[in-house]
């Protein structure tokens, strides 16, 4: 394909491969592993029923089982205002809904990192990386604010998500190039997530049916909308973010 093309223009490559991740990523198949378990997580979660509900269709997962009450820990670890979760049910209690299935998304989605071949996955990884220290990071400032009227876990589960657009394109060129069996030029692949990273990203919110207030928080985060809210996650974030100078551009 690439070949066929050489007389394109950058610009007009671009495009094409823009509108080729697009695509891709709309189809949560592609880049997020074991889907198995999400789709009836999510529905548990949409019918808004039974707790043991969602208890049994995670604790099918043994592996998600322990990430999930070991993210809850680890989010509660330095504010010591809550007991240590000692079962699956009183972790999944305490996250509520929404941080469950933020934090099983995000189990999954790395899940598939090392599926992906190189340079992909070295890229991918090292964003993942990137991510754990902004939420190491970003919980230490909660703890040393003394902010009560924020989650922990709502903070964690943000943090996550924050250079998801960068995470989620690249996955979706990876995929790509495997199916154009041909390599991308990385100088167009990196142009393009530079460039078009905001787009990526609430692209793959909506497209993978993440809830709305992540969305929000993510934008007031990136200091793409203002807030005012003292409850506002995305405000304590996006001093960590600037801070790193990782701000959407």
């Amino acid at each position: 394909m690439l070949q066929q093309k050489v007389t394109e223009s950058t610009t007009e490559l671009e495009q094409k491969l823009f509108t080729q991740v697009k695509a891709i990523v709309s189809n949560e198949e592609q880049v997020i592993g074991r889907r198995g378990i999400l789709i009836p997580l999510k529905k548990a979660i949409i019918a808004d029923g039974d707790i043991q509900n969602v208890i049994d269709i995670i604790a099918s997962d043994p592996a998600l089982a322990a990430h999930l009450l070991w993210r809850t820990n680890t989010a509660h670890a330095e504010l010591n205002n809550k007991g240590k979760a000692r079962t699956l049910k009183e972790a999944l209690i305490r996250l509520g809904q929404v941080n469950i299935y933020r934090y099983s998304f995000t189990f999954y989605l790395k899940e598939q990192f090392d599926e992906l071949p190189q340079p992909y996955k070295k890229l991918v990884k090292g964003y993942w990386t990137l991510t754990e220290s902004i939420a190491e990071e970003a919980l230490v400032l909660l703890h040393e604010s003394g902010n009560q009227l924020l989650d922990a876990d709502e903070l964690q589960t943000l943090a996550l998500f924050s250079v998801f657009g960068q995470i989620i394109s690249l996955t979706a060129f990876a995929y790509l190039e495997s199916q154009l069996q041909q390599a991308l030029p990385l100088k167009i692949v990196k142009s393009l997530i530079d460039s078009e990273q905001q787009q990526f990203t609430m692209y793959a919110f909506k497209s993978m049916g993440l809830d709305s207030e992540l969305q929000k928080e993510f934008l007031i985060a990136h200091n793409v909308i203002s807030s005012s809210n003292s409850e506002s996650v995305g405000l304590l974030l996006r001093d960590v973010l600037s801070k790193r100078n990782i701000l959407l551009k």
